[in-house]
């Protein structure tokens, strides 16, 4: 895990020191604030790969981070969140946050989600082999760039999202479940996925989408899961 760098975030620094003794465990370096003016900062001052991120903090909490961060990085955000319902999971992912773990949190569960997001992450900086441009009406793939264009304009993906889109469209007209989206896409068995899946393929929608309450290429079918459509 050599250069790779993960910023932790939360006010509590006894959980921060415990997050940090695990991430050097894998090899990772840590990058540590307690709150979210202290995060940005931070992102100014390092490359910063994948983020741990509190929600509940003083002077600026979680959430208005994540929308800041969203502006200018595509970089993993997962939320770390004492509250356990789910609109404040959906919330953070509504935000930009890439997936969620509730505290207290299994240091393995949680360790397996920085892993999962990393790896897919550092995916996108990775140059392939040979050109792979998957072509669907105007909507465009480049595997080699990372990159997806629609009607020729690039559009800002996060990894995750990269990753839904990438499984969907090489697989044109074929319907995923949200538990074999979930499986694919975040290399890990699926638990109650539903919102974090969903919530992704509804930000997918709004970038890609010309109208995306009657979309052309990313197509829910209901009580089974979503596809891209053969155009």
């Amino acid at each position: 895990m050599d250069g790779l760098n993960v910023l932790v975030c939360d006010d509590d620094k006894s959980i921060v020191d415990a997050i940090e003794i695990y991430l050097k465990q894998e090899g990772y370096h840590v990058i540590k604030a307690y709150n979210g003016l202290e995060a940005l900062e931070a992102l100014e001052e390092n490359e910063v790969h994948l983020i741990l991120l509190d929600i509940m903090m003083p002077k600026m909490d979680g959430l208005k981070a994540t929308v800041k961060i969203r502006e200018t990085l595509n970089i993993p955000i997962i939320i770390l969140s004492a509250k356990s319902e789910d609109t404040d999971k959906v919330l953070g992912l509504n935000f930009g946050a890439d997936d969620y773990i509730t505290k207290p949190f299994n240091p393995l569960e949680l360790m397996a989600r920085v892993k999962s997001h990393m790896r897919r992450y550092t995916a996108l900086g990775s140059i392939a082999e040979k050109s792979n441009l998957i072509r669907i009406g105007a909507l465009e793939l480049d595997k080699d760039s990372k990159q997806v264009r629609v009607e020729g304009e690039t559009i800002k993906l996060t990894a995750t999202e990269y990753g839904i889109l990438q499984l969907l469209m090489e697989n044109a007209g074929k319907v995923f479940s949200i538990d074999e989206i979930y499986e694919k896409v975040w290399n890990e068995q699926s638990f109650a996925p539903e919102n974090t899946v969903s919530v992704h393929i509804r930000r997918i929608r709004e970038k890609i989408e010309i109208n995306p309450k009657e979309p052309r290429y990313l197509k829910v079918v209901w009580g089974i899961g979503y596809k891209i459509e053969k155009i």
